[in-house]
């Protein structure tokens, strides 16, 4: 089972910017697909942006032009850049290597590791 640990959360004002990272105990991270979820209070997680093999990119409609998921392959890390952050960015962020989670946040058999929580306030 691969080790997942997200970091990088935290408190920023808004229109600030934060850089998530994601580190992996396998080359999954590296090479394979990886998502970036956010979960707020009473929600499902959503998937806010994946990238797939050969490095394809997505994002949710409300993050367009803002974000951006960028890998380093050689340090099995997955990066999260988050620019103009906005209040509605608030919430628990988690990432997932497993590629069922794009469609389903909650399929069965997913598992999620700890997530880092980013708070956008004034």
């Amino acid at each position: 089972q691969v080790q997942l640990v997200a970091s990088g959360g935290g408190l920023v004002q808004p229109g600030g910017s934060l850089t998530l990272a994601c580190t992996g105990s396998t080359s999954d991270v590296g090479h394979g697909p990886m998502g970036w979820y956010r979960q707020t209070p009473g929600n499902r997680r959503e998937l806010v942006a994946g990238i797939t093999t050969p490095g394809s990119t997505n994002y949710a409609d409300s993050v367009k032009g803002r974000f951006t998921i960028s890998r380093d392959s050689a340090k099995n890390t997955v990066f999260l850049q988050m620019n103009s952050l906005e209040p509605e960015d608030t919430g628990v962020y988690y990432c997932n290597s497993d590629p069922r989670a794009f469609f389903d946040t909650n399929y069965p058999g997913l598992k999620w590791g700890q997530g880092t929580q980013v708070t956008v306030s004034s």
